[in-house]
């Protein structure tokens, strides 16, 4: 029997095909799904949990003239093979592939990029005023779950649509990690009932109707609306979104395709704005994932038969582990000490101190902002607040990380994971900013370290300040070296000279140490012998270390995070500072543009930043510094160096 999905080029071609087509295409959809995630890993609980839903909004409305907006972005698998990607789906996350996530360079479907939480409902009011103000009379649809509706911008944009009461469709996709449960047949009637055009419109009438009466119209019209909320209300949460202005359909299930067409065939008509609740299964269609949707969230390769994830190379401990394990140790020691995350217990190892602590564990969902305000207030209070956050995901609570963090000079311990380039998950995922607006802040110590060792001791040194800090550490296993059972803080702004040498030195921060240090002893093979240094901390800088290797006349700075403001740009602002002229420093890092999705390692190895890359450097370095001056030519004026990347 030919394959569905391999005739379909173009989400128009849904319109010509019957339900029960439109049933084993979903079939096909989970499959391919399924299969190329086994293969390359990837988001598939989300996507499998709204198939039956992409094939609805495919089939009633027309993409890419009405605007599809995907929050979160990990739910769009089923939307790119749709979409005219299925012939490139095999390379899905991978270097050169197609992303996990929605991107418009990729297809004209995908109207916005995305990959972060919670920006549907914002990028939505922005394509329907746009729309307005062109006079156009396309749909914009924004599809929000997993999460997303427990981000504050979720609720701003909520806020501005239901005020403009444009043309705008929200749909809610509850697979049990963002509102509620599936209440029933009541529900199930409600939705019938409110759904309706006919219904629709009739209120509307009516509402116009008794406003236009004298005296007693507005009072029946008061009544009338507070029953129809109080009966909604006992049941759904349409009351939450009917106060923002939203026209509330819902709960519906979102793995039945006749009542999604249906549903949104009737929406389609409306003009104001509306919210559609969904309810949803994770992993629906592969029984390991319905069974841990938490795990097939974000997976690694997996087997298809068993759904047993494969194992890494092993060996040792995760950087998230020890980082959970040392601050779970250092709590039993100290009861000021909390943990805060935001939607993110697993992932940045906070699991086992939020079973041992429940009382000092607050996960505050996808609300990072709030997050960090919540930890200033519980140090002001005299609390230690340690707040686990991704790097990429940090970004959002800038603000507040200098206006109620660092500005009051509150103890409050940033412990940043995923620092440096991620892996799959691309541009929007790679901590490559942190060290670059961290260093701005007054007052925030800023620190890295070099193996997992040293995390442990550094997550102390953090919690013994009386001011803010920030420790960033990558995704990944550490390197096995013996761990410290005795913890003590390290002194303050002060590196570590881990090699001598007379050529020059590289400074390198964080897990470039350990390439740096293998550069360095290939080039002492090729009679080049540069000294190493082991940073450690960002901010404030051991000045006096670093003005020492300085005089060797060339330094090389290396960090996992763009050149632009980074620890290379504090190097020179040192050495600037002091008026130490006559050093050639050589930064390496990424470039001054966003990295593309691959392996750590691929990434790290085109950029120059493993052991080859950064001896390549080194060693043209030198040459540089060993060949003749150039004659000066006045009318020339010199060229400024550019930072490597």
């Amino acid at each position: 029997m030919p394959s569905i999905l391999d005739g379909i080029t173009d989400p128009s071609q849904l319109k010509a095909l019957s339900l029960r087509e439109l049933e084993t295409l979903a079939e096909e959809l989970r499959a391919r799904i399924i299969e190329t995630c086994a293969a390359n890993g990837g988001h598939v609980a989300p996507s499998l949990g709204v198939v039956e839903l992409t094939i609805a909004l495919h089939r009633v409305f027309d993409s890419p003239k009405d605007k599809i907006v995907w929050d979160v972005g990990h739910q769009a698998y089923a939307h790119k093979l749709l979409t005219g990607r299925k012939e490139r789906f095999g390379t899905l996350r991978t270097r050169g592939g197609i992303s996990g996530f929605p991107k418009r360079a990729e297809s004209a479907h995908d109207c916005f990029d995305v990959g972060h939480s919670s920006t549907s409902i914002s990028a939505g009011v922005g394509f329907a005023v746009a729309r307005d103000l062109k006079k156009g009379r396309n749909k914009v649809l924004a599809v929000i779950g997993d999460g997303a509706m427990t981000g504050g911008l979720a609720f701003e944009g909520l806020n501005h649509a239901g005020e403009l009461n444009k043309d705008l469709v929200v749909i809610l996709n509850d697979n049990e990690m963002s509102i509620s449960e599936n209440v029933g047949a009541l529900s199930n009637l409600l939705s019938r009932t409110i759904t309706s055009e006919y219904v629709h419109r009739a209120k509307k009438d009516l509402e116009a109707f008794l406003e236009g009466v004298p005296m007693f119209g507005k009072s029946v019209l008061k009544i009338a609306k507070r029953a129809e909320e109080s009966l909604k209300t006992l049941f759904t949460p349409g009351m939450l979104f009917e106060a923002f202005g939203f026209e509330y359909i819902g709960p519906i299930d979102g793995h039945d395709i006749p009542k999604l067409l249906e549903t949104l065939e009737n929406v389609k008509r409306f003009d104001d704005a509306v919210l559609i609740h969904v309810l949803t299964r994770k992993g629906k269609g592969y029984p390991p994932a319905e069974a841990n949707p938490s795990l097939f969230h974000g997976v690694g390769p997996f087997d298809i038969k068993t759904g047993k994830v494969h194992k890494g190379k092993g060996g040792a401990a995760s950087y998230t582990g020890v980082f959970g394990e040392t601050v779970k140790r250092l709590a039993q020691e100290d009861e000021r000490i909390v943990a805060i995350t935001a939607a993110m217990p697993d992932g940045t190892g906070l699991t086992p101190f939020a079973k041992e602590f429940p009382e000092r564990f607050f996960d505050v969902g996808i609300a990072e902002q709030h997050a960090i305000t919540f930890a200033a207030g519980l140090a002001a209070e005299g609390f230690k607040p340690v707040v686990a956050l991704y790097s990429s995901f940090l970004q959002r609570g800038f603000d507040q990380l200098c206006h109620d963090v660092c500005l009051q000079e509150l103890p409050v311990v940033f412990a940043i994971d995923r620092a440096g380039v991620v892996g799959s998950d691309g541009p929007t995922h790679h901590g490559v900013f942190d060290l670059s607006y961290l260093r701005a802040l007054p007052g925030l110590t800023v620190m890295a370290p070099k193996d997992e060792n040293e995390l442990q001791h550094m997550l102390m040194t953090a919690l013994s300040l009386e001011g803010p800090a920030a420790l960033r550490y990558p995704r990944g296993n550490g390197l096995g070296v013996p761990m410290d059972q005795l913890l003590a803080p390290l002194p303050i702004g002060k590196g570590e000279r881990l090699k001598d040498g007379r050529d020059g030195a590289i400074i390198a921060v964080g897990t470039m140490v350990g390439p740096a240090r293998e550069a360095a002893a290939a080039l002492s093979g090729e009679g080049i012998e540069v000294a190493v240094m082991n940073a450690r901390f960002v901010k404030p800088l051991d000045a006096e270390l670093i003005l020492e290797l300085a005089r060797t006349g060339l330094l090389i700075t290396v960090e996992d995070n763009v050149v632009q403001g980074g620890f290379g740009t504090a190097i020179l602002e040192l050495l600037e500072q002091y008026e130490m002229t006559g050093v050639r420093v050589v930064r390496l890092g990424y470039p001054d543009s966003f990295v593309e999705q691959g392996e750590q390692a691929d990434l790290k190895a085109a950029y120059g930043l493993d052991a080859a890359g950064i001896a390549r450097s080194v060693r043209e370095a030198c040459q540089g510094l060993r060949a003749p001056a150039p004659a000066k030519r006045s009318e020339q004026p010199a060229v400024p160096e550019q930072p490597h990347a």
